[in-house]
Formats: C-alpha cells, structure tokens, sequence
C-alpha cells in the first residue's frame, strides 16, 4: 500500500489521500527511525494486527513509502479505512502486493 508520511506533526492520524497513497500525519520526528516506527504501530492500530505483520517495503529515508500489511485481507483494511473517513478505492489504484 503507498503511504506518504507527514512527521513531526501535531497529531498522529489520517490526512486523506494524496497523489493515490494514503496520508499519515504523525507527531513522531524523522530522526533516528522514530517517525518510521510510529507508522508501523499506528497502521497496525489501524487494521487489527501486530506490528510485526507491517513491513516498509520501500522509502525508509522518504516520505512517500510502499507498505506491507500481513495478516488482513484488502476488503477488511478497506472497511477500517472507511470508518477513518476515506474511500478505499483511492488506494486501489496504486496499491501493490
């Protein structure tokens, strides 16, 4: 799934959509990993599995990420992403295995 990332915001959560990958803004600095692994606690929050099931594929050192969610299929992540607000169809479009 891409994600772009938004660190050292005032809160963490879900921004929207942008440019087809989903927006976190997170309150944790990009230093030292630590907006890194705020993403991967709050994307296991956010589709019910264990951190260990969420691997950053690509963009450690960016904000624009590819991000692998193990353990959930595509129609459960995409009910959690409607009750964020947003239309999982938005996604569709640039998501990779």
């Amino acid at each position: 799934m891409p994600v772009r990332v938004q660190p050292h915001a005032r809160r963490t959560g879900v921004v929207g959509v942008h440019d087809g990958a989903l927006k976190i803004a997170l309150q944790a600095p990009a230093v030292d990993g630590k907006a890194n692994a705020a993403l991967v606690g709050f994307l296991a929050d956010l589709a019910g599995v264990p951190k260990g099931a969420v691997r950053i594929l690509r963009g450690e050192t960016s904000r624009a990420k590819m991000v692998l969610i193990e353990g959930t299929d595509a129609a459960a992540l995409g009910r959690r992403l409607q009750d964020a607000g947003l239309d999982p169809a938005d996604l569709a479009e640039k998501a990779q295995p």
